[in-house]
């Protein structure tokens, strides 16, 4: 898919306001945020890889391919949970893969009303899910939805690249995270972008 079509003016932004941001950016030329699979795929695999390795997820995720006809929200929905679970899901990730699924087909979560829904509001529908959280969320409104302003602090990789770049790789304090909230806005998800290219200069994508 195509770039987001802020990309261009968040990068050039962010560039001139945080020499940080500037340098890592002049790295990473060609490379962009990018959406791909569909809403409800993209949160099946983030539930599918919970505290797995990529690998497992990976061969997980293939073996459920195979086993539905369409791997979708009705498929998971009539699927067998214990045939799901032959499929390497720990019965737990059963549980939230059928809430998942119910979620979608009783339209509690529409992805055509998600385009006028707030950063916020749309948090608030997915964490109504079993297995979702915050985190997930995050990463569901940057990765697939694109939204140019998301902060998550609670990720990891976000912690230790800011931490190495503006505080010598010590923890920032609340007085430091707010200079840089401020800084970033209303560029948040680009800056978090680059911060992890700050680390692994391949792109991430969830």
């Amino acid at each position: 898919m195509t770039p987001p079509a802020y990309w261009k003016r968040a990068t050039r932004e962010l560039s001139a306001r945080d020499p940080v941001i500037g340098r890592i950016a002049a790295t990473c030329k060609g490379l962009t945020l990018r959406s791909r699979g569909d809403a409800f795929s993209t949160l099946a695999r983030s539930i599918v890889g919970q505290q797995i390795s990529v690998k497992a997820a990976d061969s997980v995720w293939t073996k459920l391919a195979g086993a539905l006809p369409v791997l979708d929200p009705q498929g998971i929905a009539r699927h067998d949970s214990d045939a799901l679970r032959a499929c390497g899901l720990s019965r737990s990730k059963v549980v939230y893969l059928k809430d998942l699924a119910r979620h979608f087909t009783d339209g509690h979560l529409d992805p055509a009303r998600w385009p006028q829904k707030s950063d916020d509001e749309l948090i608030v529908e997915l964490t109504a899910v079993h297995g979702i959280g915050r985190w997930t969320a995050e990463m569901f409104l940057i990765f697939y939805m694109m939204r140019p302003d998301v902060f998550p602090l609670g990720d990891l990789g976000l912690q230790r690249a800011m931490s190495l770049h503006y505080n010598g790789g010590r923890a920032l304090g609340p007085r430091k995270i707010a200079t840089l909230d401020k800084l970033w806005r209303p560029w948040r998800s680009v800056a978090t972008w680059y911060m992890w290219r700050g680390l692994d200069p391949i792109p991430v994508e969830y």
